[in-house]
């Protein structure tokens, strides 16, 4: 009797056993399950607009006119000819920002990613309008308080002021600047164009950092980036030394008139398009929206560190130096801005 009921004992398979192989069949099939890749940023491209396409033919009309703008006479002042090409430094510091519309705008005009063109137009026509206006003063009214003023890296003093080729094609190419950017806002709500929103968890730190930029460039531009030093003077009898204050570049909020205007228009589209820029929509258009404003930040920068090597009489100031790391700064943001791709 105990033989037999062995038999179907050592037959009957364990309880534990069974629950184990069980449970394991069960886990197979979740293990199994691939994981899901990261969304992709995926672009959706309409066609654009005529008036895009006008705006980045002008944009191309506006870059060739500021880059002929650098060679020939740019203004008489005071009897003395200033040019701003006058070296490789020099050209290259003018050529940023010409360079830069004429190859957005060639994309703009070929219909190729229209809303990148369309916010870089109209960025940099927002900037464009201060900078018209300045160049407006120096051309007409500055010689109504004259004063010293530094202009390509040279001292002058504007007595009197006589208008020469390189200022017409550079206040045309400017003033084409301005009307792209008009064309700009107004095709941009007929424009097409959107991604899978990739960009959106950093627009709000790209934004914080971009109007810290944007305070930090107008606090540089308000002082010169290219300065006369203070000169020590020494009294012979008593050798006693003071310090003698020079008259050199006036800083951007220091001019009277069209020229104060221009200062207040650039220093408030700086802030303002700083806080906007990382906020358009798709990710190119933030791109396009900062790059305007990188061109014209490091051309500005440049241009203060041309002035103080070219000169003897001029010494780079810390709000120059600063300016010039705000262009980087920009340049960074603008990177940063086309490379980051983060899922939602």
């Amino acid at each position: 009797m105990a033989s037999r009921s062995e038999g179907p004992t050592r037959n009957r398979p364990a309880a534990g056993a069974g629950r184990g192989r069980t449970a394991t069949a069960r886990r197979s099939p979740r293990a199994a399950v691939p994981t899901r890749p990261a969304p992709r940023d995926e672009l959706v491209v309409g066609g654009a607009p005529v008036a895009a396409r006008i705006a980045g033919a002008l944009l191309v009309l506006a870059g060739l006119a500021g880059l002929v703008a650098v060679f020939p006479t740019y203004l008489v002042v005071g009897g003395q000819e200033v040019s701003l090409g006058t070296g490789v430094g020099s050209v290259l510091a003018a050529a940023v920002v010409p360079v830069a519309g004429a190859l957005v705008g060639a994309g703009l005009a070929a219909g190729r990613v229209p809303r990148f063109g369309l916010a870089y137009a109209g960025v940099g026509g927002a900037l464009a309008l201060g900078l018209l206006l300045i160049e407006l003063y120096r051309a007409s009214t500055s010689t109504v308080r004259p004063g010293l003023e530094v202009l390509a890296g040279r001292r002058v003093l504007t007595s009197s002021v006589e208008i020469g080729p390189g200022w017409v094609l550079g206040a045309v190419g400017l003033a084409l600047t301005v009307l792209a950017g008009a064309l700009a806002l107004a095709s941009w709500g007929r424009t097409v164009m959107e991604d899978g929103g990739s960009l959106d968890p950093a627009r709000p730190a790209l934004a914080g950092a971009a109007a810290l930029l944007g305070v930090g460039t107008v606090l540089c531009l308000v002082l010169p980036a290219a300065d006369v030093p203070d000169r020590l003077v020494t009294d012979p009898s008593t050798g006693l030394q003071t310090v003698v204050e020079q008259e050199g570049a006036q800083g951007l909020l220091e001019r009277p008139g069209l020229a104060l205007l221009g200062g207040l228009l650039l220093a408030g589209a700086i802030v303002l398009c700083s806080v906007l820029a990382p906020s358009l929509r798709p990710r190119l258009a933030a791109v396009g929206g900062l790059l305007a404003i990188t061109a014209v930040v490091l051309a500005a920068g440049l241009a203060g560190l041309r002035d103080a090597a070219v000169s003897a009489e001029l010494e780079w100031t810390l709000p120059g130096v600063g300016l010039l790391l705000a262009g980087l700064g920009y340049t960074a943001l603008t990177v940063l801005a086309q490379r980051v791709h983060r899922p939602r």
